[in-house]
């Protein structure tokens, strides 16, 4: 069973589709018909949206359930449960490929290169490769990390994450959804942390241009130390096709 399993019915209340996000993101994703790829798509708000705009949009996630939520509320999208490092088996190609919420670190270091070869053989010429994780830079300088609670509605149902291991190599990532004072669930999972400077490394390997690094979808510049986020968006220059 997947981390969020039974979580799924929550996710669109304590994380709803942000109009900051979206318009981040469909900067990037050319014109109307453009097929987008979400990676990671939960229960597929981002992708009803681009679906609603005009787009060709196509989500893809490993939990079940979320896919069974993103049908029901987005039908006119097209959603496939499946891990996002099977990408190559759409046989489709993308202007616009993204995955938000941290959902690559997830991936150990030498899967997540591999991902990368598949993004950009899945990427038409000149399309963006979009991607949001924590910044590890600033979160490998501490024993242990505390999100802010969210809640639902009065209050009475808390959503908790943290990391209570911190290493260069592994993080491990705690969650707990509480409703009033009764635990719903409790998962732990483990995370790769990757810096920045690797990500660029691993990017600059997979012939990726970098066209934004950022701390937010804001588009405030990033700085290793003091951000707590990083968004980073490539392209797929035309020129370096071989």
């Amino acid at each position: 069973m997947s981390l969020y399993s039974e979580f799924a019915p929550w996710y669109e209340q304590l994380f709803p589709l942000r109009e900051e996000v979206y318009l981040f993101l469909r900067e990037y994703a050319g014109t109307q018909g453009t097929r987008i790829l979400d990676a990671g798509c939960g229960p597929g708000h981002y992708c009803g949206r681009f679906k609603r705009d005009g787009f060709r949009a196509t989500g893809i996630d490993l939990d079940q359930k979320m896919v069974d939520e993103a049908s029901a509320a987005s039908p006119a999208a097209e959603f496939h449960c499946m891990d996002i490092t099977s990408i190559a088996s759409l046989h489709q190609s993308f202007g616009l490929i993204y995955s938000i919420g941290n959902v690559v670190a997830h991936l150990p270091p030498l899967r997540f290169s591999a991902f990368l070869q598949d993004v950009y053989t899945a990427l038409e010429p000149g399309g963006c490769w979009v991607f949001q994780v924590f910044n590890w830079d600033y979160l490998l300088g501490l024993d242990d990390y505390s999100f802010p609670v969210k809640t639902v509605g009065d209050g009475s149902v808390a959503f908790y994450r943290r990391y209570p291991l911190i290493a260069h190599d592994r993080v491990v990532f705690e969650v707990e959804l509480v409703s009033e004072g009764k635990k719903l669930f409790h998962e732990q999972t483990t995370l790769y942390p990757l810096t920045a400077e690797s990500f660029l490394q691993r990017h600059s390997a997979a012939r990726f241009a970098l066209a934004g690094m950022y701390a937010g979808f804001d588009k405030v510049p990033f700085s290793r130390e003091r951000n707590s986020g990083l968004v980073m968006v490539f392209v797929k220059e035309p020129s370096l096709i071989m």
